[in-house]
């Protein structure tokens, strides 16, 4: 994998993660709003696995934002 690509999959990963922590919410909780299981939402944070649109779409409901505030580019060191 290439660096700017793995850059690309953190920033998508901590912004899933920074909204739900925000919303004091597990992976389990979110899972069960957007209907999946919670390794999704594992792989999702962990950018082993991306979001189609329509469940980017769901994430951004079940966490209070919007669906391009969850593809905003978030500041990473390096």
């Amino acid at each position: 994998m290439n660096y700017k690509r793995h850059k690309e999959m953190i920033k998508s990963m901590i912004a899933i993660y920074k909204y739900r922590i925000a919303l004091n919410m597990s992976q389990a909780q979110l899972a069960k709003i957007v209907g999946v299981v919670p390794s999704t939402i594992n792989q999702y944070e962990s950018g082993a696995r991306k979001p189609d649109i329509i469940m980017l779409k769901k994430l951004a409901q079940a966490l209070h934002t919007t669906a391009d505030e969850l593809l905003q580019p978030i500041k990473c060191d390096n």
